[in-house]
C-alpha cells in the first residue's frame, strides 16, 4: 500500500517546462549567437588605431551608432588574443566605439596611403534587438504553437491527461464514492421495474461475500435499453450512488479517435484504472457508437478503428475475474444494431428496459421537477400527468421549465395551471403565430378541415376523445386539434381503423364542403400511409395477406423480404384500406353536415373551441372512453396529444 502511495506521489512529466526551456534556449542563441564560436574582445580606440597601424586588421564594419567591429587577420590574432583561431569558423574580432566618423575616415585614409591597412571598410545600420526578434523568432514560436494546438486537439481536448503523449489514455470521468453530490434512487422518479432489477447489482457491490459464499456469480454487465430521455444515465449514476463505489462515466464516442489503435489503448487503460479502484462501476453511454455489429459498415473495411476498439472491449469484458468487483453498465436506444458477441452471456448478461413512464410514474417525475418551482395552488399534478401521455422524463422536465419561463415572462409571482397548459401547447405545437396573415378563404378552409377532425373523433367509438381545436397558427401548423388518448398496451384493428378515419376527416371535409383539396392535409396523409403499411406489412391485418409480418431487423439489408408481386399486393391493400376509411369519413360528415358547418363557423368566430362547445352542437358523445371518465369533472381547457394541419 505504501508503494502505491509513493507511485501516486511521484511527479509527472510536465511538458510545459520543456517548451519554456526550448524557447529560452532559442532566445539566448539569438541574442548571443554571433558571439558563439568566435574570438571577441572589447578594446579602446587607441588600441584599435595601434592594431590598424601594425597591419593586424583586414576588415572594418562601422555602425550608425559609432560602434566599430574590427576583424583581425588570423595569423595576427596571437598578438592580441595570445592564441590563433582553432577553426575557420572562429573569426577574431574586437569591438570599440569612436567619437567622430569623419576623423576615423581620415585616419583610415592615411593608413591606406602608408600601406598599413589594405582591407575593406563597410558601413551598416545597427540591428535592433526587438525588430530582429519579431522577424526571426516569432514565426518559429507561431508554428510551434500551432503544432501544440493540433496535437492537443488530436489527443481529445488537451485537458487533464491530454497531449499527444497521453492520446491513448482513457477519457473517463471518475466520480469518487465520497462525492457529496452523488445521486441515489430517491432522485430517480418512476422506473420501479428497472430499479428493482439493478438493486441486485447494488446489493452485490455492498455485500459481495453473501453471493460468493454460495457460489453465485453476479452479472458482469447490464445494458440499459430505452428511448431517449427516459433516464438511463441517471439510473446508472444512482446505482453507483446507492452502492457507494467509484463510478467511471464516458461515452462510446470517447473511444473513437483519428489515430490507429487509440481506441483499443483507451479501453485497456480504462479497465486498468477500474481494477485499481475496484469495486467500481464502468458506465458507457451510447455504446452503439463503438458496439455496432462488426462487418456491416458498408463504407469501411473489415479492419477499421471502431472494430478494433470493439474487439478490445470484448476481450476486456471477458478477461477480468468474475468476482473482481468491476461491473460494466451501458446505455443505448438502439440495442438491435449491437454486436451479438457483446450481448452474449458473460458480457452483458441482462438487458434492463427503461421504458417511457406510465401515468403513475409521470406523477412521480412531475413531483421531482416541480420541487424547485414556486407553484400556485391551482396546479394539479394528476392533471399534468394525464395531459402528457408518451412524454419521457426529459420532456416532463422541459414542460416544467417552459412553464416557469412563461410565468416569468408574464411577471407572475408563481407558476399556475394555465402556464403549464401553455407550456404543453408550446412544446407539442410550437409558438403561436397570431400575426400570420391569412385570407378569409384560407381561414375558412382551415376551419372546415379542423372541424372535420373534431366531428369524426366525436362519433367514432375508438377515436381519441377531443379536448380542444384551434385555427391559430402554431409552429409550422396552420391549425391543430388536441386529444386525450388512452394508454393502451395493445391496439386492435378496429381501433386503428377508427383513428385512420378520424385523421382523414380533414381532407374529406375539404373535398365535401370546399369543393377542392389542399396541401394542408399532408401531415395527415403521411401518418395514415405509415399506419396502413404497418397494419398490412407488419401486423398481418390484411384479408389477402393475413398473419404475415415482413419486418426486417437488419440495418444494412438491401433486399426486401418479399417478392415484387407481394409488394404490389401490399400497395393495393394499403390503397384499398385508406380509400375505404376515406369514404367512411365522407359518409359520417355528410350525415352530420349541419353540425359540422356550425362547428366550423364557431371556429372562425372564436379561433379556439373546447369539448363542451362540440357537445352543445352534437349532444353528448355516444361513446365514453376510460380517459373521458377520468377526465370528467375537470376544466375542459386541458389538452394532450395533438393533430396538426
Amino acid at each position: 500500500m505504501a508503494n502505491d502511495n509513493k507511485k501516486n506521489k511521484m511527479p509527472r512529466i510536465n511538458f510545459t517546462w520543456f517548451y519554456i526551456v526550448t524557447a529560452a534556449a532559442l532566445m539566448l542563441i539569438y541574442m548571443f549567437g554571433d558571439d558563439i564560436g568566435s574570438m571577441s574582445k572589447e578594446a579602446t580606440y587607441s588600441e584599435l588605431t595601434e592594431y590598424v597601424g601594425k597591419g593586424y586588421v583586414n576588415e572594418l564594419v562601422v555602425f550608425d551608432n559609432n560602434e566599430i567591429e574590427a576583424y583581425i587577420i588570423p595569423d595576427s590574432a596571437k598578438h592580441i588574443f595570445d592564441r590563433v583561431p582553432e577553426s575557420i569558423t572562429e573569426r577574431p574580432v574586437i569591438h570599440t566605439r569612436i567619437g567622430s566618423v569623419e576623423k576615423f575616415e581620415e585616419f583610415i585614409d592615411q593608413q591606406k596611403a602608408e600601406g598599413h591597412f589594405i582591407g575593406d571598410v563597410r558601413y551598416k545600420e545597427k540591428p535592433q534587438f526587438w525588430n530582429g526578434f519579431l522577424v526571426n523568432i516569432l514565426p518559429l514560436v507561431f508554428f510551434i504553437g500551432i503544432w501544440i494546438f493540433l496535437m492537443r486537439r488530436m489527443s481529445g481536448g488537451g485537458g487533464a491527461g491530454g497531449g499527444v503523449f497521453n492520446v491513448g489514455k482513457s477519457q473517463a470521468k471518475l466520480f469518487e464514492k465520497d462525492d457529496k453530490n452523488r445521486i441515489t434512487f430517491k432522485d430517480v422518479a418512476g422506473q420501479e421495474g428497472a430499479k428493482q432489477e439493478v438493486q441486485e447489482i447494488v446489493d452485490f457491490l455492498r455485500n459481495p461475500k453473501r453471493y460468493t459464499d454460495l457460489g453465485g456469480k453476479i452479472p458482469k454487465g447490464a445494458l440499459l435499453v430505452g428511448p431517449p430521455g427516459t433516464g438511463k444515465t441517471l439510473l446508472a449514476k444512482a446505482v453507483a450512488g446507492e452502492a457507494d463505489v467509484p463510478f467511471f462515466s464516458l461515452s462510446g464516442s470517447d473511444f473513437v479517435e483519428m489515430f490507429v489503435g487509440v481506441g483499443a489503448s483507451r479501453v485497456r487503460d480504462l479497465f486498468k484504472q477500474a481494477k485499481e479502484k475496484a469495486p467500481c462501476i464502468i458506465f458507457i453511454d451510447e455504446i452503439d457508437a463503438v458496439g455496432r455489429a462488426r462487418g456491416k459498415n458498408p463504407s469501411m473495411g473489415g479492419n477499421d478503428e471502431r472494430e478494433n476498439t470493439l474487439n478490445q472491449l470484448l476481450t476486456e469484458m471477458d478477461g477480468f475475474g468474475t468476482n473482481s468487483g468491476i461491473i460494466v453498465m451501458a446505455a443505448t436506444n438502439r440495442a438491435d444494431i449491437l454486436d451479438k458477441a457483446l450481448l452474449r452471456a458473460g458480457r452483458f448478461d441482462r438487458q434492463i428496459h427503461v421504458d417511457l413512464p406510465d401515468l403513475n410514474e409521470r406523477k412521480e417525475v412531475f413531483k421531482v421537477h416541480l420541487r424547485p418551482l414556486k407553484l400556485d395552488e391551482s396546479v394539479d399534478i394528476d392533471l399534468l400527468a394525464r395531459q402528457t401521455p408518451g412524454f419521457s422524463g426529459a420532456d416532463i422536465a422541459n414542460v416544467c421549465n417552459e412553464a416557469a419561463l412563461i410565468a416569468a415572462r408574464q411577471k407572475k409571482s408563481a407558476v399556475d395551471k394555465q402556464d403549464f397548459l401553455d407550456a404543453v401547447d408550446r412544446i407539442i405545437g410550437g409558438l403561436e403565430k397570431k400575426t400570420k396573415v391569412m385570407t378569409a378563404k384560407e381561414k375558412q378552409t382551415i376551419a372546415l378541415h379542423e372541424a372535420g377532425h373534431a366531428t369524426l373523433s366525436w362519433f367514432l367509438e375508438h377515436a381519441n376523445p377531443l379536448i380542444k381545436v384551434t385555427i391559430v397558427p402554431r409552429g409550422r401548423a396552420l391549425g391543430a386539434a388536441w386529444y386525450l388518448p388512452e394508454e393502451r398496451q395493445i391496439t386492435t384493428k378496429e381501433q386503428m381503423l377508427d383513428e385512420m378515419c378520424a385523421i382523414l376527416g380533414g381532407r374529406a371535409a375539404e373535398e365535401l364542403f370546399v369543393g377542392h383539396i389542399s396541401t394542408g392535409a399532408m401531415n395527415d396523409l403521411e401518418r395514415v400511409t405509415k399506419q396502413a403499411y404497418g397494419m398490412i406489412a407488419y401486423a398481418g391485418m390484411s384479408d389477402k395477406l393475413p398473419n404475415l409480418c415482413y419486418y426486417n431487423n437488419s440495418e444494412y439489408s438491401f433486399q426486401r423480404p418479399y417478392s415484387e408481386r407481394t409488394a404490389e399486393l401490399i400497395d393495393n391493400e394499403v390503397k384499398e384500406l385508406i380509400n375505404n376509411q376515406y369514404e367512411r369519413a365522407k359518409r359520417i360528415l355528410t350525415e352530420h353536415r349541419e353540425g359540422h358547418a356550425q362547428l366550423a363557423q364557431l371556429l372562425i368566430d372564436r379561433e379556439v373551441i373546447f369539448a363542451e362547445d362540440v357537445e352543445k352542437i352534437f349532444g353528448k358523445r355516444p361513446w365514453t372512453s376510460r380517459s373521458e371518465e377520468i377526465f370528467a369533472g375537470e376544466d375542459s381547457s386541458k389538452e394532450t396529444a395533438s393533430d396538426f394541419i
